[in-house]
């Protein structure tokens, strides 16, 4: 009996790392992934702003590399203050170079990376208890709610993309 209850949750490893690669950069049935959505955008694409106070492609991968950073955190106990940005959760950002911009990619792939490879090395038994300092956080929900966060923002990326090109701006 003890078997096939850690086959069973082995097997929801499994399927949370699916749903990590099939959100970030893998081909998925809902379309584009984080990592797609942002192939082709150069640094002064990924920096317009539809309105003043609105965020930028920028931000929102930079956003979503801290929350995979958060997240990898949580799953770990790894202690605070390793994220290579000052600040957190969201990054006012403006105007980039090539370079800053390839950073800020590089980064979201290397968050991206290591919570993978943290779920991956997860026990089975981790994964429906609550989190270390939190009472009703699990990490299930954690790495379900890392790659629904992904998806969402690859929505607005997605559309951010589609109102700068409508508004024809170079």
């Amino acid at each position: 009996m003890k078997k096939k209850r850690a086959a069973r949750q082995d097997g929801r490893i499994a399927v949370l790392l699916h749903a990590l690669d099939e959100a970030y950069d893998q081909r998925a049935w809902h379309g584009t992934a984080l990592k797609g959505s942002l192939r082709g955008v150069t640094a002064r694409q990924s920096a317009w702003r539809p309105a003043p106070g609105r965020h930028n492609i920028r931000e929102l991968a930079v956003h979503a590399a801290y929350w995979k950073y958060r997240v990898r955190r949580r799953l770990t106990g790894e202690k605070r203050g390793s994220f290579p940005m000052d600040g957190n959760n969201w990054f006012e950002l403006s105007g980039a170079d090539e370079k800053t911009w390839r950073f800020e990619r590089d980064l979201l792939e290397r968050e991206h990376r290591a919570l993978r490879q943290a779920v991956a090395e997860l026990s089975p038994g981790h994964l429906a208890g609550p989190l270390p300092g939190t009472r009703r956080r699990t990490a299930l929900r954690e790495i379900a709610g890392i790659a629904l966060h992904d998806v969402y923002h690859t929505g607005q990326i997605q559309l951010l993309k589609a109102m700068r090109k409508k508004q024809r701006v170079r």
